[in-house]
């Protein structure tokens, strides 16, 4: 009976065969999903990808993770600015992921950090939901997603203010601006360099919004104020929040006075010397990179350097072997290039040792050598100097020299290395050439912020600087900046004379700091004043303690009105860094 019943009950062989597939295709999509997933469930593996991605800013990888729908309706572009535009809000540095949970009535929780400039630590939840079947799961998107803690309906915003403004102190710790209303010393020091607060123009709303102002903030439009926007305004405080929540508050935290790198001393005399003419003054100490003195449009104002240039192009000659101290040259009042002629300064006829040609300036000998040394090294020397390169201060302009393949040919290049064509500098970068020169090729950090530590990169070969500096001496000593000379003190200089009219861009009068342009007047064809001048030097050339630039728009010679004026910058700054 029992053997009966048993038999009466088995499976048909055709039906356990059915029974024992299906059973089989169900273990191996079991077996699939486990090993698609880690062992996890779906839910949880697409969410650890699309938080990890959230932490490392990979805003392609995590759209990749929503609905098709959702995808479609958030591309990769509208995706990425949702993200970005809640980090701004926030004020979020950072992103930092917990642990992952598992999925719990089809939501899975993942408690997220976001480190914040204003708002401190900021801690929240967030909450995922999926659709999909089997590993085919993706994220449903909701706008709260782009922050964590943040509800469905909820929006986040903030509301902040800024501290009292720090003090701004010259290098002595005596006040140059100071208070809600910014108060200073009536004097040529202050207000020469100090700056203006204003509305902050277009291309900084951005990143002051990173960094937590409120809208319609007064910044730093110029001057110290603008240089040390971002330390001087301290730290905004205010609230985060989560529609009627606040995720987070912090109160503002103003900022300690900060000592500036200018010398009032050096300043006066730098904006003194310039006087009332359109023009720069940069003074700069060569072994630390500090800025004692900037008057005028020294650091914002391009213009064509002129003779000035013929230090870099006489450290690219030396540094390829094309000439050494005394080698010769024809003297003469002018040379050939491409079937063009150009003249050394008011025709004189100069030549002979490449020591003497660079004392006299003679445009006849550095231009067949700048066009020999090649576009693509006069402008690798170029850049060894600082130009092509951010100065490192804010509103600075920087000092260009266009690409080897853009200058064109060997006239063009031999225009560019005597300081013409389309090379334009500030009186600050000509200091900062100077400077490099006087640091046996180092190239110091500039600042303006006393006691930062000094930086400086050996850019020059040191021996090769040491023959620049021996030629820039023999300028003052007996060629065409002897009117830089100090009795007592060995000067190194250069001249120039830019001749606006020849170069391939109109001269232009630049505006004060921090624009360059504002107009360019059409010159007379007759007009011998249509000349900018420089000077750039340093003292003593033996030991090195202050750099100068000089510029002064349309004023004549280098060595009849720029190198007096780098002459009373030296005075003031040798004393002022006197042992």
């Amino acid at each position: 009976m029992l053997v009966e019943s048993s038999r009466s009950r088995r499976t048909p062989p055709a039906r356990q065969v059915i029974i024992a597939s299906t059973l089989a295709a169900g273990l191996l999509a079991v077996v699939g999903v486990l090993v698609l997933t880690g062992g996890e469930p779906a839910e949880k593996v697409v969410a650890e990808r699309f938080v990890r991605a959230w932490a490392r800013g990979d805003f392609p990888a995590m759209q990749a993770e929503l609905t098709g729908q959702d995808r479609r309706e958030m591309p990769v572009r509208r995706f990425r600015n949702a993200y970005r535009a809640a980090a701004t809000t926030a004020t979020a540095t950072a992103v930092a992921v917990g642990k992952v949970a598992q999925p719990r009535d089809g939501v899975v929780s993942v408690p997220m950090t976001v480190t914040t400039r204003v708002f401190g630590t900021v801690r929240g939840t967030l909450r995922l939901t999926f659709s999909g079947e089997g590993d085919d799961r993706h994220v449903n998107w909701k706008p709260n997603l782009v922050f964590p803690g943040l509800k469905v309906g909820e929006r986040l915003e903030r509301r902040t203010e800024l501290p009292r403004r720090a003090d701004i102190l010259a290098r002595d710790g005596t006040p140059l601006a100071q208070g809600e209303e910014r108060a200073f010393p009536t004097d040529d020091v202050a207000s020469s360099i100090v700056g203006e607060l204003g509305a902050p123009p277009p291309e900084r709303v951005s990143r002051l919004r990173e960094l937590g102002y409120p809208k319609g903030a007064t910044v730093g439009t110029s001057g110290l104020e603008r240089v040390f926007e971002e330390t001087l305004a301290g730290r905004p405080g205010g609230q985060l929040r989560a529609g009627r929540r606040v995720l987070a508050q912090t109160l503002p935290r103003p900022a300690r006075p900060v000592r500036s790198s200018i010398d009032r001393a050096v300043q006066r005399a730098a904006v003194e010397a310039k006087g009332e003419r359109l023009g720069g003054v940069a003074v700069v100490r060569p072994r630390t990179g500090e800025i004692l003195a900037l008057a005028g449009i020294a650091f914002s104002g391009l213009q064509p350097p002129g003779s000035t240039f013929k230090i870099v192009t006489l450290t690219g000659v030396l540094e390829a072997d094309l000439a050494s101290v005394n080698s010769t040259y024809p003297v003469e009042t002018k040379t050939t290039i491409e079937g063009v002629e150009l003249e050394n300064a008011n025709g004189e006829s100069c030549g002979g040792t490449l020591l003497n040609s660079f004392a006299h300036s003679c445009n006849s000998v550095f231009a067949p050598l700048g066009a020999r040394l090649g576009g693509e090294r006069l402008v690798r020397t170029a850049e060894k100097f600082g130009f092509n390169m951010d100065v490192g201060i804010p509103g600075a302009a920087t000092s260009t020299i266009p690409a080897a393949g853009e200058i064109g040919d060997d006239l063009a290049v031999g225009s560019t290395a005597i300081g013409q064509g389309r090379v334009q500098s500030t009186a600050l970068q000509m200091a900062w050439v100077a400077a490099t020169i006087a640091g046996l090729g180092r190239r110091p950090q500039l600042t303006l912020e006393r006691g930062r530590t000094p930086r400086r990169t050996q850019v020059i070969d040191a021996d090769v600087a040491r023959l620049v500096r021996r030629m820039m001496e023999a300028v003052v000593r007996e060629g065409t900046g002897r009117s830089a000379q100090i009795p007592g003190v060995r000067v190194a200089g250069k001249t120039g004379t830019a001749e606006l009219k020849n170069t391939s861009q109109p001269a232009c009068v630049p505006s004060p700091d921090p624009v360059v342009v504002t107009e360019c007047p059409a010159a007379a064809p007759d007009d011998l004043t249509d000349t900018d001048a420089w000077f750039a030097a340093f003292a003593p050339a033996n030991r090195p303690r202050v750099a100068v630039g000089v510029l002064l728009v349309q004023s004549g010679s280098g060595g009849d009105t720029a190198a007096p004026v780098a002459r009373q910058a030296l005075l003031a700054g040798l004393e002022a860094t006197r042992p």
